[in-house]
């Protein structure tokens, strides 16, 4: 027979069965209890406390050496305020940085204001900004950059003529004097452009003096122009007299060759004298002016348009 102390120890060991259930139930706490923490538990970052209620700031300025008199206003030090004055302060003038190296910092130095009277003149007052103005409009004249200066020969550029564009300048120079100095209705001195009245005898006259002078020209060619590939132009006016004789000859426009436009002049001269003028055409001028275009050539010879 067994012991009742054996028995009692056999009743009341563990077994395997009850050790597993005992885990379990742990296992499910703990799982239960890291449920909740995750669940429950909130990260997000804490919103900052709002402050609803206003800061009350006092600027307090240095104080006074002499407390004032009549005190209007407590403060926590003596001062002298500034109060309520029938001229508003004018603002002290900007200084330029490193005034003690500029030279127009001098001029822009200014005295510290005095302290206004309670009761300021008004003509005092108006002297005072009067020469607050002057003085700022000299300032500013003194700050302002002096223009650049430039070079002589820049400012006095001219275009570089050549000798084609010089001589065409005389050319209109020229017509434009000879067409004033002929345009009068009084002028007896007339181009064949310039006749009004009676141009078709004008044109004809003109027809016949080109042909008298191109057989003339073409008898006695230049030898200047008798070069081969040769080809010159040159612009001359001739003056007709009422009896036909020569008035006047010149060079318009040269053809660059001293010796051609010379024997141009020379042809007019052993063509001369021409034709009368007509008697009708003398009733509006008493000289013609023949304008003619030279053209030497050693294919065509002289011609004139």
């Amino acid at each position: 027979m067994q012991s009742p102390e054996m028995t009692s120890r056999t009743l009341f060991a563990p077994t395997v069965s009850s050790g597993n259930d005992t885990i379990l139930v742990f296992l499910f706490v703990a799982a239960a209890l890291h449920i909740l923490l995750i669940l429950g538990v909130d990260f997000s970052a804490p919103k900052p406390e709002e402050f609803k209620r206003s800061i009350e700031i006092t600027l307090v300025d240095t104080p006074a050496r002499k407390a004032p008199k009549q005190a209007k206003m407590l403060a926590q030090e003596n001062q002298v305020g500034a109060g309520q004055q029938d001229i508003k302060p004018k603002p002290q003038a900007r200084k330029i940085a490193n005034e003690g190296n500029t030279p127009q910092s001098k001029h822009l130095a200014r005295a510290e204001p005095e302290p206004q009277q309670s009761h300021p003149r008004p003509k005092v007052q108006k002297k005072v900004l009067t020469q607050q103005k002057a003085e700022k409009k000299a300032a500013e004249a003194d700050v302002q950059p002096a223009p650049e200066k430039r070079p002589a020969v820049e400012q006095r550029r001219h275009p570089i003529l050549t000798a084609e564009a010089l001589q065409e300048q005389i050319t209109q120079l020229g017509t434009e004097i000879r067409d004033s100095q002929l345009s009068g209705e009084q002028s007896k001195i007339k181009f064949v452009s310039m006749v009004s009245a009676h141009k078709y005898l004008a044109a004809q006259y003109l027809k016949d003096w080109e042909d008298k002078v191109e057989r003339m020209g073409n008898r006695n060619y230049p030898e200047v122009a008798s070069k081969r590939n040769f080809s010159a132009t040159l612009t001359m006016d001739v003056g007709i007299n009422a009896d036909g004789s020569i008035y006047s000859i010149r060079i318009n426009k040269s053809s660059g060759i001293p010796e051609l436009d010379e024997a141009a002049k020379n042809i007019v001269r052993m063509s001369a004298p021409f034709a009368p003028l007509p008697q009708d055409l003398l009733k509006e001028l008493s000289v013609l002016v023949i304008t003619r275009v030279w053209k030497f050539s050693d294919e065509s010879g002289i011609t004139t348009r």
